[in-house]
């Protein structure tokens, strides 16, 4: 049983190692710093909240994982990753207005 479970891990971890998996495992930690940053603002805030930084990590992460959803043609996860891309950026897109219309607001 160990030596069957040792043998997966090595495969798995191991032998499958490659530029591919590195960039899919950098674009998970990077989708799920995601989390850490907005549960971080959260308890800093006793509410929740939403940092900019989300969507950003979202973006990061969500596009690294697009690009490597369609290196290994998983058409679930291309589809998944790809309409939150469209998120991600819409949130940005209207963070940025807020952020610009302020701006404006306040030279007046």
């Amino acid at each position: 049983m160990i030596t069957t479970l040792t043998n997966w891990l090595h495969e798995v971890f191991v032998a499958n190692l490659n530029w591919w998996t590195l960039l899919g495992a950098i674009a998970q930690i990077s989708f799920t710093m995601r989390f850490v940053v907005q549960w971080l603002a959260s308890e800093r805030a006793k509410k929740s909240v939403v940092p900019v930084a989300f969507w950003f990590f979202s973006l990061i992460g969500g596009g690294l994982l697009f690009i490597y959803s369609l290196y290994i043609k998983d058409p679930v996860f291309i589809l998944g990753q790809g309409v939150g891309l469209l998120i991600y950026i819409r949130n940005l897109w209207l963070i940025y207005r807020e952020w610009k219309s302020r701006k404006a607001n306040q030279g007046t």
